[in-house]
């Protein structure tokens, strides 16, 4: 699938080539701490499927729990978080922020990971009360 996508004051831009069987909720502590929301959406590409079209973003470089290298690079204008990838061979797969992409309505997650950082009451949001706008 052919996407588009930015930050929120739209400096920087990209186009990419999704496998929407590549999509994953992600409730890790860092992916919490880095959206100040309980888990991330993240949509999985190869190296050569994300092209920058726009000003180029801003990496930020941590060390996991797990041990592994994560990039996170994020828009140095407004602060949106964009990609993420790592170092070495891992540097070749890069995932995009749902939250970027101009057509994330028809991108939906397939799986979820690191789920024993989920909050419980993640399970109960679909009998809170529901507004179409605020």
């Amino acid at each position: 699938m052919h996407v588009t996508g930015g930050c929120h004051c739209g400096s920087v831009t990209y186009e990419a080539e999704l496998d929407t069987r590549r999509v994953v909720i992600c409730h890790c502590t860092d992916c919490q701490k880095l959206t100040g929301s309980p888990f991330r959406v993240t949509a999985v590409v190869q190296d050569g499927d994300l092209k920058l079209t726009g000003n180029e973003p801003k990496m930020y470089r941590r060390v996991a729990d797990s041990g592994r290298v994560r990039q996170q690079y994020f828009c140095p204008e407004c602060g949106s978080q964009l990609f993420v990838n790592g170092e070495g061979e891992a540097s070749k797969v890069w995932g995009i922020r749902w939250g970027s992409i101009d057509q994330r309505m028809d991108v939906k997650p397939l799986r979820q990971v690191w789920c024993r950082s989920a909050p419980a009451w993640l399970a109960e949001i679909a009998e809170l009360p529901v507004h179409e706008r605020d």
